[in-house]
């Protein structure tokens, strides 16, 4: 089991970035895709980004192409999500995942397991 922790988050002005970590502890982090979603409240958990293990070929939703950049560090068991040009609808909370399968394109929640417990993203108009 891997335990995930997100941090980074805040109050952010419309247009403004922000950079969400996630630090991971325990076994198996290395063989394993890892994303980053988003949940609204009264909303299901959205995909935001992924990338292999290996930190290539990065799978963006279409709403955050060019404004998110998504990377790790396997030598220091973290997991980013650089977010610029943020939006309004954006507001909500940050989860990073670790997936249950070797292959990066499978993009839905119950696709991932060992989330963290959130961070707060906030964007104002």
């Amino acid at each position: 089991q891997v335990q995930l922790v997100e941090s980074g988050g805040g109050s952010v002005q419309a247009g403004g970035s922000l950079r969400v970590s996630c630090a991971a502890s325990g076994r198996a982090f290395s063989n394993r895709p890892m994303g980053w979603f988003r949940q609204a409240p009264g909303k299901g958990r959205e995909f935001v980004a992924s990338l292999s293990w290996s930190g290539g070929s990065p799978i963006y939703a279409d709403s955050v192409k060019g404004r998110f950049t998504i990377s790790r560090d396997n030598t220091k068991n973290m997991v980013y999500l650089q977010m610029n040009s943020l939006h309004p609808v954006y507001t909500a909370f940050s989860y990073c995942a670790r997936g249950h399968w070797l292959d990066v394109s499978r993009t839905r929640a119950t696709d991932f397991a060992s989330w963290g417990q959130g961070t707060q993203v906030t964007v104002s108009s």
